[in-house]
């Protein structure tokens, strides 16, 4: 079965960073497009950040723009979040996803989903 695992949340303080990984199922995941969301308490599911299969195009939601950063490596079996200069605001659960297409920042385009993994960023 299809399986997207994310870790590396955790508590940071305002100003810190943090790395998040989703790794995958070797192979199943291939063609797809990945994608970042988060989900903070009582808000709705938004946009983080989403990578293209083939291409690599990068794709960044207005609050990660210019903080963020999304990659994958080489085997294209895991993708990474690299977060920068975080603040309280970006308190949520940090879900991967993957898409056969559709539009990239669209929830509904995705067809695999992560269990997530919580980052809390004190002030």
């Amino acid at each position: 079965q299809a399986q997207l695992v994310e870790s590396g949340g955790g508590l940071v303080q305002a100003g810190g960073s943090l790395r998040l990984t989703c790794t995958t199922s070797v192979r199943t995941f291939v063609g797809y497009n990945m994608g970042w969301f988060r989900q903070a308490p009582g808000k709705e599911r938004e946009f983080v950040a989403a990578i293209i299969w083939g291409v690599g195009t990068e794709y960044y939601g207005d609050s990660a723009e210019g903080r963020f950063t999304i990659s994958r490596d080489n085997a294209k079996t895991a993708i990474y979040l690299q977060m920068n200069r975080l603040h309280p605001a970006d308190t949520a659960v940090y879900c991967c996803a993957a898409s056969r297409g559709g539009q990239s920042a669209a929830a509904n385009s995705y067809d695999y989903w992560g269990q997530g993994t919580q980052v809390t960023v004190s002030s």
